[in-house]
């Protein structure tokens, strides 16, 4: 339970904040340009709000002027979005009575095309602008660490789907459609998984073709994932008075075979263990550069009572530091190509795999670890800001893209589409937003309770 409030509660936060830049792109632009907003909330708001507050406005305000007094600020109940309501506009809200009205010189609709077009792309270029300063920002604090393919001597896991197309644990990846695969930039488990052929290094001697097939992509995402550093047994910290204590095992002590059995990983580690539960067995351990056999009895759980060395103390990490006028080049670089990766992976919704692996929010939530990490925090909400950016700005009345369709056809003929064509492109896009998002969700559920 624990461990889903805190992935709850990392999915508001990171909604909130992606919600409020959004929205605050279209608010900006809007008070550059002398339009009236109305509304500006986080969150949604039907027939009540959690929190609303109008500021008064001043006696001797002129009514031909626009103010950030004109807005009413509040907090919705639905956390599902936010919206920002710009007087003289069909929104999401559908209101088109002030539209009957005669158009006022603050009202969205009485702007130029090209001033409504930055309005309705505010909200995208600033979920971009985030997303990139959130990266510098990650960059500047923690640099970029990483350990070279050639240095991990035991390889990496495969997860069962990637076994079945011929990965081996162990494998070491080499090049994805003949191109090297490099452990320094994040993209290579995606290069991996949408190519035709990868070759890897098996057995540190042996280079091994593998041809991924159809549809890969979608198979190691039920996996929840594809490949990860093998982790080698080295022996961290010892728990007092437990079997690895009683058998003569000390900190350091790199296990390499439990019963005869090896144990390159703590992948192969786990069932030798629990295999000889409660019975006295045989591990060696290299110490010093000799091999020792010591007589451990793992408990009834198949445990010995040692924590882990982690990864990075075990292989040589490499690690790059960056200050602030480095950091913002390396923003915009894993910006772009955390973007250009997302949109070319999109490709593979038009399938039907690709429909039946759509989530909600529940999947969402799902990305975030059980655990409050900040660098997970951050790296996840930049990637969301960007995937909302992208969502946006596609061409679906009821989504910015929409808004933006119409303006570039007024811009092309020279006159704006008409309101009953707008207004019912709208209500079509709305039925179709709410359908995906109603699809999307119930295929959390269907995934949680009934697969």
């Amino acid at each position: 339970m624990e461990e889903i409030l805190i992935k709850a509660a990392q999915l508001i936060v990171a909604l909130a904040l992606l919600v409020i830049i959004h929205e605050f792109g279209h608010y900006i632009f809007s008070r550059i340009f002398g339009i009236k907003v109305e509304k500006f909330y986080i969150f949604f708001d039907p027939y009540f709000s959690l929190f609303k507050w109008k500021p008064k406005q001043k006696p001797d305000a002129d009514p031909d002027k626009t103010s950030w007094r004109d807005t009413e600020y509040g907090i919705g109940w639905i956390p599902l979005g936010g919206y920002c309501k710009i007087a003289g506009m069909i929104d999401e809200s559908l209101d088109t009575e002030q539209l009957k009205q005669e158009p006022k010189p603050w009202e969205f609709r009485t702007k130029p095309a090209w001033q409504r077009l930055l309005v309705m792309t505010g909200g995208v270029l600033f979920n971009f602008i985030l997303a990139i300063i959130i990266y510098a920002g990650i960059a500047m604090h923690w640099g970029t660490q990483y350990i070279a393919f050639d240095d991990a001597r035991e390889g990496f896991d495969f997860v069962p789907s990637a076994i079945e197309a011929g990965f081996r644990n162990g494998d070491i990846p080499l090049s994805a459609d003949g191109v090297k695969l490099d452990a320094s930039k994040p993209d290579y488990a995606l290069r991996m998984a949408e190519a035709k052929e990868v070759k890897v290094l098996r057995n540190h001697r042996d280079t091994v073709s593998i041809a991924i097939p159809e549809n890969f992509i979608f198979r190691i995402n039920e996996d929840k994932g594809f490949l990860a550093y093998r982790l080698p047994v080295y022996v961290d910290r010892l728990v007092p008075g437990e079997a690895a204590v009683k058998a003569g095992i000390k900190e350091g002590d790199h296990i390499v075979a439990v019963d005869s059995v090896a144990t390159p990983s703590y992948t192969e580690l786990t069932p030798a263990l629990v295999k000889a539960a409660g019975r006295e067995t045989s591990v060696t351990v290299e110490r010093e550069g000799k091999l020792i056999t010591l007589k451990a009895v793992p408990n009834e759980f198949g445990k010995l009572g040692f924590s882990l060395r982690p990864l990075t103390d075990v292989y040589p990490t490499v690690t790059e530091h960056y200050n602030f006028f480095q950091a913002i080049p390396k923003g915009w670089n894993l910006g772009t190509s955390t973007l250009t990766n997302y949109v070319g992976s999109m490709k593979h919704v038009f399938s039907k795999e690709g429909a039946e692996s759509l989530g909600g929010f529940g999947a969402i939530g799902n990305m975030f670890p059980s655990r409050w990490s900040w660098l997970s925090f951050w790296e996840i909400t930049a990637f969301l800001s960007l995937a909302l950016a992208f969502i946006n700005i596609v061409p679906i009345p009821g989504l910015d893209g929409g808004h933006v369709m119409f303006l570039f056809y007024e811009m092309i003929a020279g006159k704006p589409a008409p309101e009953k064509v707008v207004l019912g492109a709208q209500y079509v896009g709305m039925a179709f937003i709410i359908f995906l998002m109603l699809y999307a969700n119930g295929n959390d559920i269907f995934r949680a309770f009934l697969k």
